[in-house]
């Protein structure tokens, strides 16, 4: 029986509620991982995700970050906080088993830092959790099991990934020590779901409500699904869930999806 995992960066829950239920709806995944919830655990519309079938884990920041994970499976052994990153009060990374009944899969939702501007403490933060990411990462892939780190890494990972590299070549999330790290997690023996399946150039996840960037499509792919060796072996396909941007009042990313056998 086939296992769907989805990452979306949602944007505000509540702002968006109405289009993040239609599009849970479209997607029907086993299990999403939402980032960027904007709001504390006790105000997640927990009953009307609730009735879409997902038992729901949330790790939630009043006004910003905040990751959940959502599994119409059993969620068992959760972890709030990435481990290495105790002391950062920001809530970018939840992880946890998925009872799956053919076969428990860990997933994790990372809502990584977006680094700009450089040259501040924020860049530093942003590599200092990239850091933080691999070493867990490293550890994890001991345990030898399917473990799929979906969400929002705000790294831009090859110059195809994004409609112009003039635009993006001092951004933060195109710089070469952002894409060093994320290559880190392929060194390790990551793989990323996209490039595994597809690999097409100019596929977006990303498009800014500034300067007509949907429909000019000026877009970039910064959301991903890092897989370890026994989740990439059981990828069947990948599709980006596009349509999301055409909403009404959507969130500027929208959702990837993987389905594993």
């Amino acid at each position: 029986m086939p296992l769907s995992i989805a990452a979306w960066n949602v944007n505000s829950i509540n702002a968006r509620l109405p289009t993040a239920l239609e599009v849970l709806k479209e997607i029907d995944a086993d299990v999403v991982c939402l980032q960027e919830l904007k709001c504390e655990d006790a105000k997640f519309p927990r009953s009307e995700i609730e009735d879409l079938g997902y038992n729901i884990e949330t790790h939630g920041q009043k006004t910003y970050n905040g990751v959940a994970i959502l599994s119409k499976h059993r969620i068992e052994d959760v972890t709030r906080g990435l481990p290495g990153m105790e002391d950062d009060p920001q809530s970018r990374w939840m992880e946890a088993v998925i009872a799956a009944p053919d076969a428990p899969f860990r997933v994790a939702s990372l809502y990584a830092p977006n680094g700009n501007p450089v040259g501040t403490e924020k860049y530093d933060y942003k590599l200092r959790f990239m850091d933080a990411l691999i070493a867990h990462a490293k550890a994890r892939l001991a345990l030898e099991e399917p473990y799929v780190i979906a969400g929002d890494y705000n790294i831009i990972p090859r110059d195809v990934d994004c409609h112009s590299v003039a635009a993006w070549a001092d951004d933060a999330l195109f710089l070469p020590e952002s894409k060093n790290r994320y290559r880190a997690l392929s060194h390790l023996g990551f793989t990323d779901a996209y490039m595994q399946v597809d690999g097409a150039p100019h596929v977006y996840t990303f498009w800014d409500y500034q300067a007509g960037a949907w429909n000019k499509n000026n877009g970039i792919r910064i959301d991903h699904l890092m897989c370890s060796p026994q989740a990439a072996d059981r990828l069947d396909r990948v599709r980006i869930h596009r349509d999301a941007r055409g909403k009404e009042k959507p969130s500027d990313h929208v959702p990837i999806i993987g389905v594993f056998r």
